[in-house]
């Protein structure tokens, strides 16, 4: 994964060698003497905030994607274990509550779990394939017996990586060398957005077996 690294600082002799090096190349054997001035750098213009006393409210419930959803309508699990609900049942149910249609089961991906709560017990992840470019990711725990919705996502999922805990969501971008790679993690209250890189788009991906369906 690529990460956007500041660039390493040059000390004064180091910018003098640089600039040597490079008289040395343009005008042969000729010294630092030969250096002349071309006039005054231009100035850099800071940016021009626009409205800067302007901030937005703060996500709603429904806007949040890590916002913590209870599921109605779904039977309460006393072993906190996403293993022993039924996948479909839960994800009918979440969409149901939003007012939409489920999905047709041919379009749903076959169901994951694993542990992204750190508390030992599998969570239930499901993707549903909206058309054949969108997608929406849905990640379920149990919380106090009761399943609950942890994180919603709908975009273009070149790629779901699971890694330390960590929830890596991969997806284009306008340049095709690169896809954007938005990294989220339990923070013991909810999937928190822990990182946003870039990726070569080049980089292979190395397939491992899945959780599956209980």
């Amino acid at each position: 994964m690529r990460r956007l690294r500041p660039r390493t600082a040059l000390t004064p002799l180091s910018v003098l060698a640089t600039l040597t090096s490079l008289v040395l190349l343009t005008t042969g054997c000729a010294g630092v003497e030969g250096l002349q001035s071309e006039g005054r750098a231009p100035d850099v213009d800071a940016p021009l905030v626009l409205w800067p006393n302007y901030s937005p409210a703060p996500p709603s419930r429904d806007d949040n994607p890590v916002a913590l959803v209870p599921v109605p309508h779904v039977p309460r699990i006393p072993s906190g274990t996403m293993t022993e609900a039924n996948p479909l049942a839960v994800l009918d149910a979440d969409i149901t509550a939003q007012g939409r249609t489920p999905p047709a089961p041919k379009s749903v991906r076959r169901p994951e779990l694993h542990d992204l709560t750190g508390d030992g017990k599998p969570d239930l992840i499901m993707a549903v394939n909206l058309d054949p470019r969108n997608s929406e990711l849905r990640v379920y725990s149990v919380r106090d017996k009761v399943v609950t919705r942890i994180l919603v996502l709908r975009g273009v999922l070149a790629g779901v990586e699971l890694a330390a805990g960590h929830l890596a969501i991969r997806e284009p971008t306008k340049d095709p060398r690169y896809v954007s790679v938005i990294d989220y993690l339990w923070d013991g209250d909810s999937m928190s957005l822990w990182n946003l890189t870039l990726d070569d788009a080049r980089t292979p991906q190395t397939p491992q077996a899945g959780g599956g369906s209980p």
